[in-house]
C-alpha cells in the first residue's frame, strides 16, 4: 500500500499519547511500501510537537531525521534539510522550508519582518531582505 502521511498520523506515532491510535498509526506505517511525506505536513508536524507536547528542537530532528532514513519515506530531502538547519540554528523549521522553496521557484532573497529568521538564514548563507530597509547577503 502507497500512503500519503497526514500530520496526525506522524504525531500519533511519535507521541503516543493515544494508545489504540500511536498502534494504528505505527501498524500502517510499518506495512506502507510507499510512504509520501509532504513539506507542508512535517511543518505542521514540527509545530504540533513544539507547541502543543514540549518537544525540544533536537527531539523534532531527531524525529525528522529517523523518519527520512526509512526506505519507504518519500520527501523533499533538500527542502526538509533546509527546514532542518534553521530548526537546529535556533529558528523555525518553516521558515528555512519557505526560503529553500522560494529559491526553488527563482526567488533571489527571503523578504521579511522576521529579524530573527533573517539572521538565522543569513547565516546558512541564504540572502534575506529585513522589510525595515535593511538588505542582507
Amino acid at each position: 500500500m502507497k500512503i500519503t502521511a497526514d500530520t496526525n498520523l506522524l504525531v500519533r506515532a511519535v507521541v503516543q499519547d493515544d494508545r489504540h491510535q500511536a498502534r494504528l498509526a505505527v501498524d500502517l506505517l510499518r506495512q506502507a511500501e510507499l510512504i509520501a511525506v509532504p513539506v507542508p505536513v512535517l511543518c505542521e508536524f514540527v509545530w504540533v510537537l513544539r507547541r502543543v507536547y514540549g518537544f525540544t528542537a533536537q527531539h523534532c530532528i531527531a524525529a525528522i531525521e529517523a523518519l527520512m532514513s526509512s526506505p519507504p519515506v518519500r520527501l523533499d530531502r533538500p527542502c526538509v534539510e533546509a527546514g532542518l538547519a534553521i530548526l537546529a540554528a535556533g529558528g523555525d523549521f518553516a521558515d528555512g522550508v519557505i526560503a529553500h522553496g522560494g529559491r526553488w521557484l527563482g526567488g533571489e532573497r527571503l523578504a521579511t519582518f522576521d529579524r530573527q529568521a533573517a539572521a538565522l538564514l543569513e547565516a546558512q548563507g541564504e540572502p534575506t531582505m529585513l522589510l525595515n530597509g535593511s538588505t542582507r547577503g
